[in-house]
């Protein structure tokens, strides 16, 4: 149980996340180790936050939902996909122990913040590759690489919207936009996904979670509020370095 000002540190860490991910994406990476670093076990931090933030997607994919608008079967391809890779992805988590998961977790933060890092690469590479008319070819089995990005998500979900985006890029021909779209529609579909999941872990700080999504909820508008006023490559490296700062005092605690 956290006491009174704990609560207050998770809920404006919420709502940093939010605005962030409604910026630049990245957002876990000031959740997850804020409940971490207050006494909560990595694996109950990892699925409460995976709990806590799922408001915040179903925003992003209402946001779009104008550009989902055409994409019935690819959506049909890729919802379902998402879904077990999710489950999936959940099974892993409670499976791995505390321990173990705890010994991944720098590993894993790093990981997150070097996909934060080369999201605007991928951005440039998928708007090369759609003008050139290269995608497009492997739509069918658009599924294979969002399942296993999707089990990813599951287990630990930051960074995953740069991994969804590269794979549909990979089998995919379309505009970046409509491809955004359907990538806010899988990182939901995952999301929600694990969240079910874990709702019968019993791993779910309930008190925490519940202050977080009302603070994401928050986070999510100011940051729709604050989009065009703040750099989002900007705020995207100073998630990045947190990243890296947080990932290296997980190494020295060790």
């Amino acid at each position: 149980m956290l006491t009174p000002l704990q609560y207050i540190f998770v809920t404006l860490a919420a709502l940093a996340a939010g605005a962030v991910n409604a910026l630049a994406g990245g957002g876990t990476l000031i959740t997850f180790p804020t409940l971490t670093f207050l006494g909560v076990p990595a694996v109950a931090a990892n699925v409460t936050n995976t709990v806590a933030l799922c408001p915040g997607y179903f925003g992003g994919t209402l946001a779009q939902w104008n550009d989902l608008q055409g994409q019935k079967r690819r959506l049909w391809l890729v919802v379902p996909a998402s879904i077990v890779g999710g489950l999936l992805g959940g099974w892993l988590l409670l499976q791995t122990g505390e321990k173990l998961f705890r010994d991944l977790v720098p590993y894993l933060i790093l990981l997150a913040s070097a996909l934060l890092a080369v999201q605007d690469p991928v951005r440039a590479w998928l708007t090369r590759r759609m003008t050139s008319g290269q995608g497009g070819q492997l739509e069918t089995i658009t599924w294979l690489p969002v399942t296993l990005a999707s089990v990813y998500g599951g287990y630990f979900g930051a960074g995953l919207s740069v991994i969804v985006l590269s794979a549909l890029g990979l089998t995919l021909e379309d505009t970046l936009t409509r491809l955004n779209a359907l990538k806010q529609a899988v990182a939901f579909s995952v999301n929600v996904a694990a969240a079910v999941y874990f709702l019968f872990s019993g791993q779910v700080l309930w008190s925490a979670a519940l202050v977080m999504a009302i603070g994401a909820l928050l986070g999510g508008w100011l940051g729709g509020r604050l989009a065009g006023k703040i750099k989002p490559s900007t705020l995207r490296w100073t998630v990045v370095t947190i990243g890296v700062i947080v990932s290296i005092v997980y190494f020295v605690r060790g």
